[in-house]
């Protein structure tokens, strides 16, 4: 940054020609445009351009090109800033022509320019600390600056010099270095500490004086240096404090007491009044990060903090007629007392407040307001989410963007109910003679000694009483706070909460906010571990406000109903096959009657009769306690009967009333549940005549089609989808006699084109491979059950190769795309393609080389590393073994007709053979099972679930070969694999793993 007026930039693009390809570019017509920006593109590789381009932007003349150039610079040095402009011999020039240029320009360009200043400052001041004279230049500017010493440089502008010191100080709010526990003031931060901002605090406090002193109107310029200042406090404090800002720490804050002070909420802010509340928003949030980071060394300016957050909270009376940024403001009044009462010196600061804060700064952000009304009319979700305490996170004095007044008061309600109060000596704790143990003085928490009391001293509104009664007001702030209490009180409130639970609406007052806070109260107190007293009348009371509420408050009780079936286990179980007739009732009438879209409340009623169905099948009792037995499974029928009821409702009532419709697919939100509903119809059918009553076969095919095309890959969402499949292969197996499920059937996709069942889910499969790491495991998984175990016929053995070649073809492109170093997700892919090839060698042969023209040997190679012993992790089931064994016989046969016997391909499938082969002893079972649970597989645990590694896979009637017979019988057949130039060590393994055919190995010992 030259200090001096530079010479005027050479202007060999800045003429007529750059400022007429700037204004074409907001031209409407886009060839315009895009003429423009190709020959501003070409302009851009001379080397002058970054000064040309920058002297349209600060120069005379059109503010619309002028803002133009501006854009188009931050954009190029955002692209070249780490290769040729840094590199450029003029880029010295350049740096410091742009800060220059910040000091200057109006505000419109300055908010453009500064975004590329930025980018040149953390490059060569923050990270490469190449820029030594940017510090002493911007202090002098700033102390010679239009409103700091007038008469001395006009041309500097003050607030252009302060914003240019907030780009510099910015990327210092973070840590440069997280990892480095004990990582010091960078060098940089403390210079500017030392240099501008110790100075600075004295002009801090003369415009403070002059901004609150004066009786004057309001002067906006001064407000803003007082704004800008508070900003780069703020930056250099949230992390980091250095050595100089300890020094200037209690002036800084004691001017911030003083604009905090002057805040006055008893009348509305005039429109000048903005300025200031941004200066005390920014306040608040230092004396956040003050009391959150620094507190050794803000102790003493503790109870300063407190007095002033305090006196702004006790304004929150007067909320309703405020803006957002008044109630940002006593957000963090709220929060700075949360924070304090967190730390060693809270309780003895903020407990004598208790009381007041109550009644005075906590409950009225509680209580209804004009505002809640006006709100919840315009968009009930929003107002649900930005107001209800069911939304909260845990209780904590360090919660960070709660951002509304309302949620950070719950917040800091949360805190104090949680902090203990004073010793209590009970009567039963006396201590008797003797007895040392006893007598030792309780601590009750303050929620228990005030709060509760507090809360309870509000009584219910008589019904009928109108949304204005104070009554009504009132009670409406204590569910708000009963709702925010559930981490603190448990037992305390529950009771409340319940009441809540079943309030009823009164006249024109819903009680949908109510009802949502105590729902969302009561579930996370049974996460948390809490037992109801009697979970059947919570259970009753949930159902029978689902049956009766609208659809808002039905889509929040059915979340609640899934976490009471998870909690209650046993204690509910006897009631889930009734609960499930009545939640499927209720979803059935709110179905839209055309199939898309459907609305969120039936999606969450689909997912309350999920975890329903997961915990009745959890609960299944032992076969020798026979009637137990029976019960279950007359409660499981009963509840197969309902879900099919319900997804015939869902999915083929809209079928026959849109016949003529192009698509009448199910929606695809809901697939995940719906698919674990059907599951567990197929999994319940004992018989054929209960197939045609559940009406399975009309089912699955639309249940295929909609998965068919599924490409919304989402992992929590589709894990259920795969065990559906091989569910409805398991079906196949049992009841499709006549082969339905290979028959071609019209699609109802858009195409309308024909497609089978196990075509359409082998499509769903094939696409999976490609999704997230999870997927791709139980895809692989499903391609063995796909390939081996439906009853495929003479006339559908075109349609098994073809869903193979598609599966060989997505599993090899899928391991070429992650093949450059071993993984665990090679295992799967590789096997999957081993089931294709043990079907149709050749065909499978073409297919690995048509997309690598030696994919063939890549693939081979591959599978034989993972075959071997020393591979991470190895094959892990008995199914596996086999697989590759097959796979690996055929491999060598047809690496002999290929000529290739003497290569390292074939004598590592030969060596991965044998160890697959070879029987696995007790000790390396367990050498190789204490490394996984030891963690030396972690790598394969993050990139699929463990169950997938270790599941058998379905090989169909190839589970009935017999392996090493197969070996066995290679060797006696190919003559040539004796005379292999095999590894002496491979030859002996073969002759002590089979002692008996030794001599097959006596040719290959004599050469």
């Amino acid at each position: 940054m030259e200090i001096e007026t530079p010479a005027a930039p050479a202007a060999a693009l800045a003429g007529d020609e750059l400022r007429r390809l700037l204004a074409a570019t907001l031209s409407p017509d886009k060839a315009s445009v895009d003429a423009a920006a190709a020959g501003l593109d070409r302009a851009a590789a001379d080397p002058r351009f970054p000064l040309a381009i920058l002297a349209v932007a600060a120069g005379d003349g059109d503010q619309g090109v002028r803002v133009a150039a501006a854009t188009y610079l931050k954009n190029f040095t955002r692209r070249n800033m780490e290769g040729s402009l840094s590199s450029s011999h003029l880029y010295k020039e350049f740096r410091d022509q742009l800060a220059q240029t910040l000091l200057q320009v109006e505000p419109a360009i300055l908010r453009v320019l500064i975004e590329a200043f930025r980018q040149v400052v953390e490059k060569d001041f923050v990270k490469d600390n190449l820029w030594p004279e940017l510090i002493p230049q911007l202090k002098l500017v700033i102390q010679s600056s239009n409103l700091i010493s007038p008469g001395q440089h006009p041309e500097w502008n003050t607030i252009n010099a302060l914003k240019v010191l907030q780009s510099v100080v910015r990327p210092f709010q973070y840590f440069l270095n997280p990892k480095d526990a004990k990582e010091p003031v960078p060098q940089q931060l403390e210079q500017i500490a030392a240099e501008i901002l110790v100075p600075l605090q004295l002009t801090f406090h003369h415009f403070a004086d002059k901004v609150l002193l004066s009786s004057d109107a309001i002067k906006l310029e001064y407000e803003q240096l007082l704004l800008i200042t508070c900003k780069c406090m703020y930056f250099t404090v949230r992390s980091y404090m250095p050595s100089r800002v300890k020094q200037i720490l209690p002036s800084f804050c004691k001017d911030m007491y003083r604009i905090l002070d002057s805040l006055d909420f008893n009348s509305l802010p005039e429109d000048g009044a903005m300025m200031r509340l941004k200066i005390a928003k920014r306040c608040l949030v230092i004396f956040c990060a003050l009391v959150t980071r620094h507190r050794k060394h803000a102790d003493d300016q503790m109870p300063h903090i407190v007095n002033c957050a305090i006196k702004i909270s006790k304004q929150s009376i007067n909320l309703s007629g405020l803006d957002s940024l008044p109630n940002r403001i006593f957000s963090l009044a709220f929060d700075v007392i949360s924070r304090v009462l967190e730390t060693g010196p809270g309780w003895r600061l903020v407990s004598p407040h208790f009381s007041s804060l109550l009644d005075s700064a906590i409950f009225p952000a509680l209580a209804l307001n004009e505002k809640d009304i006006a709100e919840w009319e315009e968009d009930t979700d929003e107002y649900v989410q930005k107001n209800l305490p069911s939304e909260l996170d845990e209780i904590s004095g360090w919660t960070e963007d709660l951002f509304t007044a309302r949620k950070s008061a719950i917040n800091l309600l949360g805190v104090i109910a949680l902090s203990k109060g004073p010793p209590v000596a009970s009567a039963a704790s006396k201590r008797k003679k003797g007895d040392k143990s006893k007598g030792k003085s309780e601590r009750s928490s303050i929620g228990e000694l005030l709060v509760i009391p507090f809360l309870s001293k509000f009584p219910i509104p008589s019904h009928g009483e109108d949304a204005s009664s104070r009554a009504v007001r009132n009670y409406f702030g204590v569910l708000m706070a009963y709702g925010g209490l559930q981490d603190a009180m448990n037992s305390s409130i529950y009771h409340s909460l319940m009441k809540a639970l079943t309030m009823e609406d009164m006249e024109d007052i819903t009680c949908y906010p109510v009802c949502a806070s105590a729902s969302g109260a009561i579930a996370e107190l049974i996460e948390n571990s809490y037992a109801p007293p009697d979970w059947l009348i919570l259970l009753q009371t949930v159902v029978k406000r689902i049956s009766t509420g609208d659809e808002n408050e039905s889509a929040l009780l059915f979340k609640l109903l899934g976490t009471i079936v998870e909690g209650g286990q046993e204690k509910v179980l006897p009631c889930i096959p009734e609960i499930v007739s009545n939640i499927a009732n209720t979803v059935m009438k709110l179905l839209p009657p055309v199939p898309d879209p459907w609305p969120q409340v039936v999606e969450q009623g689909f997912t309350s009769l999920v975890a329903m169905a997961q915990a009745w099948e959890s609960s299944a009792p032992d076969e020798n306690k026979k009637h137990e037995k029976r019960v279950w499974q007359s409660g499981q029928s009963s509840i197969a009967q309902t879900f099919s009821l319900l997804l015939q409702r869902a999915w083929l009532l809209p079928v026959e009333h849109t016949e003529n419709s192009c698509s009448s697919l199910p929606p695809p939100s809901c697939v995940n549940d719906a698919s674990v509903l059907l599951e567990f119809v197929m999994r319940s059918v004992t018989c054929m005549e209960e197939t045609a009553r559940m009406k399975v076969f009309e089912l699955v095919p639309i249940w295929a089609d909609t998965i068919a095309n599924w490409d919304s890959w989402e992992e929590m969402e589709d894990q259920e989808v795969f065990n559906t499949i091989k569910e409805a292969i398991n079906f196949h197996q049992r009841f499709d006699l006549t082969g339905f499920f290979l028959k071609m059937l019209p699609s109802l996709s858009e195409n309308g084109s024909q497609s089978s069942v196990i075509g359409r889910v082998s499509n769903f499969v094939t696409r999976a491979i490609a999704a997230y790491p999870s997927a791709t495991w139980r895809a692989c998984s499903c391609i063995h059950i796909l390939l081996h175990a439906p009853n495929f016929s003479l006339g559908t053995e075109d349609a098994r190769k073809a869903i193979a070649v598609s599966f060989a073809q997505a599993a090899f492109s899928r391991f070429k795309s992650i093949s450059d170093s071993p993984a665990g997700i090679w295992k799967p892919l590789l096997l999957a393609i081993s089931s294709c090839y043990i079907c149709y060698p050749d065909a499978i042969e073409q297919v690995l080389n048509n997309y690598d023209g030696n994919g063939y040997t890549i693939w081979a190679s591959a599978l034989a590393q993972v075959s071997s012993s020393s591979f991470s992790p190895g094959l892990s089931s008995e199914s596996e073994i086999r697989l590759a064994v097959l796979t690996l016989s055929i491999v060598i046969q047809r690496l002999l007709v290929l000529s290739m016997g003497g290569t390292k391909v074939l004598q590592d499938c030969y060596d991965s053979e044998d160890d697959d082969v070879r029987e696995e002893t007790e000790e390396e079972f367990l050498e190789r099972y204490a490394l996984v649970a030891a963690g030396e597989s972690i790598e394969v645990v993050e990139e699929g679930d463990l169950d997938e590694e270790t599941e058998d896979i379905e090989l169909g009637s190839l589970d009935e070969v017999d392996i090493q017979q197969v070996v066995l019988s290679l060797m006696q057949k190919q003559p040539a694999l004796q005379a292999q130039t095999l590894p002496d060590g491979l030859v002996e393994r073969i002759a002590e793993t089979f002692p008996e055919y030794e001599h097959l190995c006596q040719v290959r010992r004599q050469a």
